[in-house]
């Protein structure tokens, strides 16, 4: 089954699948199914663009808006949240669903099956205040709901934890820490000199990420977020058992001589249908863990041993087959996709819209009817009666610390908060933490990769991609209706690609020695004889947001801003995100 992987989409929907059109043509292959690693910016009118945590000057409709008016994509599309997403839009579907005909969120976390290939995703990026509060976000937003609206909550990953059986294929915007070790560590530096004291450090990437990689291992784990291309090789080492490998890429954004796409050969099921499917242990964790759910900005810590209630959510056999016979056998996902706001007009750009709102998604209702659980966003508006938004309101600060374990699961709740160099146009202008009110959970740390009995990793010098399989290179895109590629030193043009390695699995053997081959960018060739030499690229010609151009909610008081990573603001390579 081949698999196209796209790092940050930045609402480029069209761009990427004319690539992916031409690239099929070119090859003479099928692409059967589309993952997106965040960013996606699901803009369906100019109201969601008050929604999504970006700079004025980069609010734009994309393309988006015309899927969601009712054109198919023209692949199964997945995609999780990243940092720069209409919130308000994605928020309506909490455990996931259709944004648009042919497309699917994956909610703040989920799993899915599609082939028989078993799908994880975590939406969001890592932020240590936020962590352990509730989703308690609503729009209209601040302009701290509109961040924090998108950062990752304990509760998905404690319930991604709570899976016992393989999954083939987990997605996560930012990256999880310290897989940076597991690749060419400096070519990474070379190409994104700013990341340099955080790797040192290793505080680059998120921890809960990096826990999720090592409890649930899977075959492979995409991510975007940082806007470079990045393979490694994750082995995993457990006492008395067989050790694993996890096959890690990153992916860049959607721009000409990018690294933005990547086509894998992925081994499926043949006797399963390719379309996708609920996952049965994802819904069986779901409906056991409902209780979990909160949406107040409060800390709520997960379960762990030495407390009372249940900590172990394991899915039981008679979980499932109860599971199974309230659905009737039959996961399938139900294509049940429904506006529930008007479509922007292109004829009529300045039409004026209602101001954003809490709105109900009836495939959320349908799918927390069918399992009881309780719709966060149904909450929040006053329309569920399974939690009181008026009550969590009003918890007392006794209560709140009488209700935290003694015996904290604190392996993703004790970990270093970081920042995201490559995205200069909001990460670099959070809120001083000691301004939140919200306790910094990441103050003295325990090391996760020490708890979770994880040797230290060290880099791998000599991991670099591979081209002696590929054909000679062929110009791609000439036609296509993107901004001018940029030339390389060379005098080659970046828009060509390894016409037989762009189709490359990504599929390396895992000996000491062996290196990882992955394929080239439809966008991009690389040549594999300079991989690890060549520290020099043509320097980006856009210029950093200016940090005064963000703007700041209006109100009688203003809270400091503090810049950080200043170095980055001098270099070459900062882009806007």
């Amino acid at each position: 089954m081949k698999i196209a992987i796209e790092g940050c989409c930045h609402g480029e929907l069209d761009k990427i699948y004319e690539t992916i059109e031409h690239l099929s043509k070119k090859q003479g292959i099928k692409i059967d199914l589309l993952l997106i690693c965040g960013d996606f910016q699901a803009v369906r009118n100019t109201a969601d663009l008050q929604c999504m945590a970006v700079p004025p000057k980069y609010q734009q409709m994309n393309t988006f808006y015309k899927y969601y008016g009712g054109i198919k994509a023209p692949i199964p599309t997945v995609f999780i949240g990243g940092n720069h997403e209409a919130s308000n839009y994605l928020q309506e579907l909490p455990y996931g669903g259709w944004v648009a005909p042919n497309i699917y969120y994956m909610g703040y976390a989920s799993v899915l099956r599609f082939g028989g290939v078993r799908i994880a995703g975590l939406s969001g990026i890592y932020k240590s205040r936020d962590y352990a509060r509730g989703h308690f976000e609503k729009p209209p937003y601040t302009e701290n709901t509109k961040r924090s609206a998108y950062h990752v909550r304990n509760v998905e990953v404690f319930r991604l934890k709570q899976l016992s059986t393989p999954v083939d294929i987990c997605m996560s915007h930012d990256w999880p820490r310290g897989v940076y070790y597991h690749g060419n560590t400096n070519k990474l530096l070379m190409k994104k000199k700013f990341f340099k004291e955080e790797v040192e450090n290793n505080t680059l990437g998120s921890p809960p990420a990096e826990e999720l990689l090592h409890k649930l291992k899977p075959n492979y784990w995409f991510s975007a977020h940082l806007h470079v291309k990045f393979p490694a090789v994750v082995e995993h080492k457990v006492e008395g058992e067989s050790s694993k490998t996890t096959k890690f890429l990153a992916l860049d954004k959607c721009l000409p001589g990018r690294d933005f796409l990547q086509i894998l050969d992925i081994p499926h099921d043949p006797e399963q249908p390719l379309v996708l499917q609920h996952d049965a242990e994802w819904l069986a964790i779901l409906k056991s863990t409902n209780h979990l759910t909160h949406i107040h900005p409060t800390p709520q810590y997960m379960p762990g041993p030495g407390c009372d209630d249940r900590y172990d959510f394991t899915v039981t056999q008679e979980e499932l087959d109860a599971l199974k016979e309230d659905f009737g056998g039959d996961f399938a996902i139900p294509e049940n996709f429904e506006p529930t706001v008007p479509v922007y007009d292109p004829n009529q750009p300045k039409q004026k819209m209602p101001s954003p709102q809490v709105h109900i998604n009836p495939q959320t209702t349908l799918l927390c009817t069918m399992l009881d659980i309780t719709d966060p966003n149904a909450a929040l508006s006053g329309k569920s009666s399974t939690l009181d938004i008026d009550e969590l309101e009003e918890v007392e600060e006794d209560e709140e610390d009488s209700s935290i374990c003694s015996a904290l699961d604190t392996t993703t709740e004790t970990s270093i908060s970081f920042t995201n160099p490559d995205e200069i146009a909001l990460d670099d202008l959070e809120e001083d933490d000691t301004d939140s009110g919200i306790p910094d959970l990441s103050s003295n740390a325990a090391d996760l990769s020490a708890e979770s009995g994880q040797d230290s990793p060290k880099p791998l010098a000599n991991l670099s991609f591979d081209s002696d399989s590929a054909s000679e290179s062929t110009r791609l895109l000439t036609k296509m209706a993107l901004p001018a590629p940029k030339s390389s030193e060379d005098g080659s043009t970046a828009g060509s690609c390894d016409s037989d390695s762009a189709a490359e699995s990504l599929n390396p053997k895992t000996g000491p020695n062996t290196e990882l081959k992955i394929g080239s960018s439809p966008l991009r060739s690389l040549d594999s004889s300079n991989a690890d030499s060549d520290s020099s690229s043509s320097p980006s010609t856009r210029r950093p947001l200016d940090v005064g151009e963000v703007s700041h909610a209006q109100g009688p008081s203003v809270k400091k801003f503090k810049r950080r990573n200043q170095a980055m603001y001098s270099g070459d390579d900062d882009e806007a995100s």
